[in-house]
């Protein structure tokens, strides 16, 4: 890809992690200019978790490297590179990266997550 920043076209590459909490990490690839929905590549250390937790925003993603123990509402079990998932708005989910790297996902939120925006424009 190119160097450059694009507005339609989006190199991972250049955008700098944002720390969500120790050893969480997201890099937003889309959802600061104003669109309705939001993209992250989101990075979780191995063994680390992110716990339980709700929002209003309905949630779906992609493994794209890694695994993780995963629970959306009284679901669990053990994701991997390629899984898919949806998480409904307001339904409780938590995950802890197993194995020795990191977890990495793609996900897609709708509406835009105003925490994440807010913690862009402090980074």
């Amino acid at each position: 890809m190119s160097n450059q920043r694009s507005l339609h076209f989006i190199d991972p590459d250049l955008l700098k992690p944002i720390e969500m909490m120790p050893g969480v990490t997201a890099k937003i690839l889309s959802g600061l200019q104003g669109e309705k929905m939001m993209m992250v590549l989101a990075t979780i250390a191995p063994g680390v978790s992110v716990p339980a937790h709700s929002h209003p925003h309905e949630q779906v993603g992609i493994v794209y490297s890694g695994s993780a123990s995963f629970r959306i509402g009284d679901e669990e079990r053990t994701v991997v590179e390629k899984d898919m998932y949806c998480i409904p708005a307001e339904v409780e989910h938590e995950a802890t990266a197993v194995g020795g790297e990191p977890f990495m996902a793609f996900e897609i939120f709708f509406p835009v997550r105003d925490d994440f925006i807010e913690k862009a424009s402090q980074a």
